[in-house]
């Protein structure tokens, strides 16, 4: 196990200390913990940032159609063909 070295304010050596207290387990095991779960959390959203997308998402399907449904299949029909046939053989403008 490696030793690090690091400052922290009062107030976090306070809570690391009376937590640590509390949970009958080492600052060290209660730093570590910390540490873990804020890198599981990290990858994910926040609560503001879901609620942003959401709000786009929301906007977005609120917005009028401009394009048919016909248009739609046939532009897939298009991509499904290019797949099939090894993707474009020209540069795309």
């Amino acid at each position: 196990m490696a030793k690090v070295t690091f400052s922290v304010d009062d107030a976090t050596v306070r809570m690391l200390r009376t937590t640590a207290e509390r949970l009958g387990k080492s600052q060290s095991l209660v730093v570590r913990e910390a540490v873990a779960e804020y890198a599981a959390r990290s990858g994910r959203l926040t609560d503001a940032e879901r609620r942003r997308l959401f709000a786009v998402l929301d906007a977005m399907a609120k917005r009028p159609r401009r394009r048919t449904d016909a248009d739609a299949t046939r532009e897939l029909a298009e991509v499904r063909d290019e797949r099939r046939s090894g993707g474009r053989r020209h540069s795309v403008e």
